[in-house]
């Protein structure tokens, strides 16, 4: 199992981490974790972010309930990237969408 450590962070200490419905396989978002935010995802199992805005911490849905439960967590082959499966409760999006994923941007099936 590969630790938090080892990751390949990028200069401001932060990796990209998506979250994916674990049960769908439904895309939900994209977010940045620091090696802090993952251990404590890993710990407790409630998805934690790095707020970029706000330079905090972000549980997911700790203030609106839309919480993200971790099922398992996979780094890709550069361990430059994180891939998180969720038990996703609500919508993942800020808007109200379920997934962050909804703005078409060119003809759809291609």
């Amino acid at each position: 199992m590969l630790d938090p450590a080892a990751l390949r962070y990028d200069d401001r200490g932060l990796i990209p981490a998506i979250a994916q419905d674990h049960a769908t396989g439904e895309v939900l978002m994209l977010a940045w974790m620091n090696e802090e935010a993952v251990r404590r995802t890993l710990d407790t199992g409630d998805v934690t972010y790095w707020s970029r805005s706000r330079g905090a911490f972000w549980i997911k849905g700790e203030t609106s309930g839309h919480r993200q439960r971790l099922v398992s967590m996979r780094a890709d082959c550069d361990a430059d990237a994180l891939l998180l499966l969720v038990d996703q409760t609500g919508p993942a999006c800020h808007t109200g969408a379920r997934s962050c994923f909804f703005q078409a941007m060119g003809p759809e099936g291609l």
